[in-house]
């Protein structure tokens, strides 16, 4: 229910949904006085941000590009609203091709693909983005680089859709072998006991031991992109995969290999990443508005950040959330801790 104007007649904010947003994204914003007989203006930081829809109670703005800070007014006629404080995404790299989620080390530094159509051979395969930004190429000789993942001892791994093997990285960037005929392989993710699970997006989960041995581990819907990974607080292991349906399900997998349905009711999802507190956020569309779908702990989907062609996301050791485009990165200061590594 929005509130009351102010008594000087100033527009007020009574809530601003979703939580958070990059530019593309649409804020909605709901409140009193927001417009009287001229349009209303909105500022997010010094850029004014185009209106979708304006009336007096309800306005939905598109975040404009260059809009950084999280500080939202309206201004209606010669009076402006209180500053509501919203999470925007800041970009920190472009030029990118990411096809899921970007991978995080202990340190804060950043990983993200430029994984280029299939069968494409691309100049970098990975760069590392550092604490200060600094965008630079660690990984140069596999081809359609996909899915990221740590292990316990901060070895990164990168699957290739291409070839259908998953490669070891050395802090140095040094590339080797880990496994092999995994298909077309995409999402990765470690369970506790470091047991590597590899998505073939024809229809089969993979797990490799830390012996090496390769088992079938499940069996799920042949996905027309990826499949993406993430080990829940449950020990389930989570997977999203799009198919040709636009009411996709996220699938959650128990232990012994039992799949079922999480959520069914998605638009195309894709990246996932938990929270400390146990909290699922995919990369999808949720009644036809895309961005990152937050579930609850009763599995109840809310936007919690509006963008358009978000393909991936991850947490950062400060506390910021990490959303990949289909060329960009963004961080965007959000104030939850990720899911700690296993």
């Amino acid at each position: 229910m929005a509130s009351k104007k102010d008594a000087n007649g100033r527009p007020q904010i009574s809530n601003v949904t979703p939580e958070a947003a990059i530019p593309g994204g649409e804020l909605q914003i709901r409140g009193a006085g927001l417009a009287r007989a001229d349009r209303p203006h909105v500022r997010i930081g010094d850029v004014e941000a185009p209106i979708v829809i304006g009336s007096d109670s309800y306005v939905i703005v598109k975040v404009p590009e260059g809009a950084s800070a999280g500080e939202l007014i309206v201004e209606a006629g010669k009076q402006s609203s209180r500053v509501w404080n919203c999470g925007i995404g800041i970009q920190i790299a472009d030029n990118l091709y990411p096809v899921g989620n970007p991978a995080v080390d202990r340190f804060g530094n950043i990983y993200a693909t430029f994984s280029g159509s299939r069968g494409q051979k691309t100049p970098v395969s990975v760069y590392k983005i550092d604490l200060n930004y600094n965008n630079k190429p660690f990984v140069t000789d596999v081809m359609n680089a996909t899915g990221l993942a740590f292990d316990q001892a901060g070895t990164l791994y990168i699957s290739s859709r291409h070839d259908g093997i998953v490669y070891q990285v050395t802090p140095a960037g040094n590339v080797s072998v880990y496994a092999e005929s995994m298909g077309i392989a995409t999402g990765i993710a470690f369970d506790p006991e470091e047991n590597l699970y590899v998505g073939d997006r024809s229809g089969t989960i993979f797990k490799i031991s830390r012996a090496r041995q390769i088992y079938v581990f499940a069996t799920i819907e042949p996905s027309i992109a990826a499949y993406h990974l993430a080990f829940g607080n449950d020990g389930y292991l989570y997977v999203t995969g799009p198919t040709t349906s636009s009411f996709d399900s996220v699938y959650r997998i128990s232990t012994h290999g039992e799949v079922e349905t999480f959520y069914r009711g998605l638009g195309r999802p894709q990246g996932m990443a938990f929270d400390a507190e146990g909290r699922l956020y995919v990369a999808g569309s949720l009644g036809g508005r895309r961005g990152v779908v937050r579930f609850d702990q009763k599995a109840q989907p809310e936007l919690f950040l509006s963008g358009p062609a978000i393909v991936g996301l991850a947490f950062t050791p400060s506390r910021a959330m990490l959303v990949t485009t289909n060329n960009s990165l963004f961080r965007v200061d959000v104030g939850i801790s990720g899911r700690p590594l296993p």
